[in-house]
């Protein structure tokens, strides 16, 4: 399955008639977050295929975004799409007084908890717990950076020791220099920095 992974700028290119010749051949649209909903509208009219996102942390501006029409909120959830497992943990670690789209590490832990259960039916069901787990930030100590604002949470790294996703993909932090390290892997986890824009393609397990 090819996915379109976009999170964090808006890319012109994407944001153009050149959008259909672009994505051709994609199957499914990953955001990352803190992108307009007006740019996701645009992409998934355009393409016409099915748009998952989480939120970022700037997905505020005083109180909650409107979400985008069309696309599917992938926060807390568990979903199957044509044999792929995603699952999805919207925001940043707490940085302000102003926690919309915020957790600390203890409360990103308790949304685990939350999807807990999802994942082990999908172990009873599928054989596995889950592909694609879709995050705004990144992993603690992988992809961040040291200011509290743009570090990753702990939280994420015992979810990819216990349930093994095949990828993460997260945005949150900005990449400005090609030579930056956009993927990493822990255990058979590939992380994938998402800022921008990425093509993935992602095998479907056999049944």
């Amino acid at each position: 399955m090819r996915v379109l992974a976009i999170s964090d700028i808006i890319v012109n290119a994407l944001y153009s008639t050149g959008l259909t010749e672009i994505t051709r051949g994609v199957d499914l649209v990953i955001s990352c977050g803190d992108l307009p909903s007006a740019y996701l509208e645009y992409i998934v009219s355009t393409t016409d295929k099915p748009l998952f996102y989480v939120m970022g942390n700037h997905g505020t501006r005083g109180g909650p975004a409107a979400p985008p029409e069309g696309c599917i909120n992938l926060d807390g959830r568990v979903v199957n799409y044509q044999g792929l497992l995603l699952a999805g943990l919207e925001g940043s670690i707490r940085y302000n007084d102003a926690p919309l789209y915020q957790y600390t590490d203890a409360q990103m832990r308790w949304k685990i908890a939350r999807l807990e259960p999802h994942l082990w039916l999908n172990r009873l069901r599928y054989g596995r717990f889950l592909d694609v787990l879709v995050t705004h930030a990144p992993p603690f100590g992988i992809h961040d950076k040291r200011d509290l604002p743009h570090q990753g949470f702990k939280a994420f790294l015992g979810f990819i020791d216990r349930y093994h996703p095949e990828y993460v993909l997260h945005g949150h932090t900005h990449l400005y220099d090609n030579r930056a390290v956009r993927q990493s892997v822990r255990g058979h986890t590939l992380i994938i920095n998402t800022y921008g824009y990425k093509f993935i393609d992602i095998p479907i397990p056999a049944p």
